[in-house]
């Protein structure tokens, strides 16, 4: 499985932002997928994860009610939309596919994408 991010870019605060995540080879259609990001000289944070059913989408609480995460089976891809951006929010944003476990922990995650590089400028 290889997946793909894309999407990132740099905005102004307060402007919106869509990142897709691509899979090619075998499909995630039945697996959870997850967003994460990373910004200079911190931890890797959770921002977002969807089920494979696509029910009971769970975020971080830094970015809850601002970002929107939905998945197209279809398209093999799942999306995070991002409202309201923030300086904060700059970082590298990874999407990965979870294979079991907690969906807010990186260690559930076994394949993970290139990253895509959000710049929010104040």
């Amino acid at each position: 499985v290889q997946l793909q991010a894309s999407g990132g870019g740099l905005v102004q605060a307060g402007s919106s932002l869509a990142l897709s995540c691509a899979a090619s080879g075998r499909t995630f259609s039945r697996f959870a997928v997850g967003w994460f990001r990373q910004a200079p000289g911190k931890e890797r944070e959770f921002v977002a994860a969807i089920k494979w059913s696509g029910e009971d989408p769970l975020y971080g609480d830094s970015v809850k009610d601002r970002f929107t995460i939905s998945r197209s089976s279809a398209e093999n891809t799942v999306y995070l939309q991002m409202n309201s951006l923030k300086p904060e929010d700059t970082a590298l944003y990874y999407c990965a596919r979870s294979n079991r476990g907690s969906l807010s922990d990186e260690g559930s995650y076994d394949y993970w994408g290139q990253g895509t590089l959000v710049t929010v400028s104040s």
